[in-house]
């Protein structure tokens, strides 16, 4: 990944904290020092933990598996919902529904209802509904879309999260340690970063530091998700090439090298003694 340039981090504001009173102590390690009542980040720290967080979604990314992104503060979920969505990754900017994860076979059924209707619409059976039953119907669609619409294409659980704002999602954060999937996250100074596996010590507030802070991650992302394509390529290639190797013609033995023996033979000379 390419280096971090930390005088970009200050200019989007990452390094401001929360009031110095509503700290928490476990985040002491990233915090550089206090300045008129409000903690400021050490953005070296933070550099160092972009590039190591980076380093690990973008082998997810890789290895084909989907990275939930979630941010439903007002600040964040514009963005998250754009980041996100250029690289066709799932997210959730709406309210979290209880058991996305723990339960995300009945969240399941919920997005093939949504196909469903959609269905219904293209085949012409919405056609025979009455007015009010086409009311319903899109109702619950339009419903369905707004809370659901970004994960559709999310078949299984994700390979990881990524959060803004850990104290918000708490409850994704708690489904998500239930089932072990890692965690990454922007965490403020008013958070436990005990919470996430991979801390990224930023202002989770801003909406420059929550942009700067996304584009650093996705365009990892983006990046193994091109390794990803480039060795389906190389396989398809290599699966195409295989059967011309195959079907080519077996070179038969030369004649020549079995007509001394066929000569002996013929002629009836004598073995010779050992």
């Amino acid at each position: 990944m390419a280096n971090i340039d930390v005088k970009d981090l200050l200019n989007a504001g990452v390094h401001f904290g929360h009031l110095t009173r509503k700290w928490n102590p476990n985040m002491a390690p990233y915090i550089y020092m206090e300045r008129n009542g409000i903690h400021i980040i050490n953005l070296y720290k933070t550099a160092a933990k972009i590039d190591e967080a980076a380093d690990a979604m973008k082998k997810i990314a890789a290895s084909g598996r989907k990275i939930l992104f979630v941010a439903t503060k007002k600040q964040a979920k514009d963005i998250v919902a754009e980041k996100a969505g250029n690289i066709k990754m799932p997210y959730i900017t709406e309210r979290w529904p209880g058991g996305m994860l723990t339960n995300f076979v009945t969240i399941r059924k919920a997005v093939k209802k949504m196909a469903a209707i959609d269905r219904m619409k293209k085949d012409g059976t919405f056609e025979t509904l009455s007015k009010k039953e086409k009311l319903q119907v899109d109702r619950l669609r339009a419903k369905l879309e707004k809370n659901l619409g970004s994960i559709t294409d999310m078949t299984r659980l994700p390979g990881a999260l990524f959060v803004v704002d850990i104290k918000r999602e708490h409850i994704a954060i708690k489904e998500a340690q239930k089932l072990k999937i890692p965690i990454f996250a922007m965490v403020d100074t008013n958070s436990d970063p005990r919470d996430v596996d991979y801390v990224i010590p930023a202002n989770d507030d801003a909406s420059k530091s929550v942009d700067k802070i996304l584009s650093l991650v996705t365009e990892a992302v983006a990046s193994g998700l091109k390794d990803r394509q480039s060795e389906k390529d190389a396989e398809n290639k290599g699966q195409e090439e295989a059967p011309a190797v195959a079907a080519a013609p077996v070179a038969e033995a030369p004649v020549a090298e079995t007509a001394p023996k066929a000569e002996a033979k013929e002629e009836g000379e004598a073995p010779k003694e050992a």
